[in-house]
């Protein structure tokens, strides 16, 4: 007789699959309450902000690896996944710049005329 896929109970009956869900909530949770601290207590900056990015990047790693179980896969596919997000947003974050640049110098050039 042929039983469905949640009829397979670890022998512990999960309790190892709970504590990984617990710990990832507490981690999550100090981080996050971590931001709120420098939220309210830090003066608004780029400290503040690249602290935001920063903690928000890791927030994300952790997800990914706990949740999307890339954290158990090899270091070849956790590379060929982490290196085009990582020059992506590099891309991302040039244009913006450059954007900001190029708009400042065209209208320096327009008042000059």
């Amino acid at each position: 007789m042929a039983h469905s896929h949640d009829q397979h109970v670890a022998a512990d009956g999960g309790a190892a699959q709970r504590k990984v869900i617990w710990k990832t909530f507490w981690i999550l949770l100090i981080l996050t309450a971590f931001e709120f601290l420098i939220a309210f207590t830090m003066a608004h900056g780029t400290l503040r902000i690249t602290i935001f990015v920063l903690m928000t990047i890791v927030k994300a790693f952790y997800i990914v690896g706990e949740f999307m179980h890339l954290r158990h896969e090899t270091k070849s596919l956790i590379w060929a996944i982490t290196i085009p997000t990582v020059l992506l947003i590099w891309f991302v974050v040039a244009l913006i710049v450059e954007g900001a640049y190029f708009f400042e110098e065209i209208n320096i050039f327009k008042f000059r005329n």
